[in-house]
């Protein structure tokens, strides 16, 4: 399992508040459910209160466009070591059901889409070089 983890989150800055938490919150499952190592842990406060914790490191929201994201997200898919790549396509918008997004998906280019955000984890100097020029977002 990865030592140094280091992730990010790109989104389109120009997305309505609301579908920009959105693509946010669904990418930021992505990479929990690809990387347990970020947040499968639970702790109990000295009243006995247990929670689940949110994560385990900071999760910078960077920003960029479209096209960059797809970018990232093609150089991202190339690297063969062990990490997350999780992408936002902005067709999965219209697609209000999971069943739908997965039968689409074979049937799409992601090289071609439209790349609304995406979350990436792995190595610590990997994911520095993705996105060490990106803005935080505003």
């Amino acid at each position: 399992m990865l030592q140094d983890i280091r992730l990010a989150v790109v989104v389109n800055p120009d997305l309505p508040l609301g579908i920009l938490s959105n693509t946010v919150a669904a990418i930021s499952v992505g990479i929990g459910a690809a990387l347990p190592v970020l947040g499968a842990c639970r702790l109990t406060d000295k009243r006995q209160n247990t929670i689940d914790i949110s994560s385990n490191r900071p999760v910078p929201i960077l920003q960029a466009d479209p096209a960059t994201i797809r970018t990232l997200m093609l150089k991202a898919l190339a690297w063969p070591e062990e990490r997350a790549v999780v992408p936002f396509p902005s067709f999965a918008r219209s697609l209000h059901d999971y069943a739908d997004y997965e039968a689409t998906f074979p049937g799409r280019n992601l090289e071609e889409e439209a790349i609304d955000g995406l979350g990436i984890a792995g190595p610590a100097k990997w994911v520095k070089s993705l996105t060490g020029s990106l803005k935080l977002l505003r």
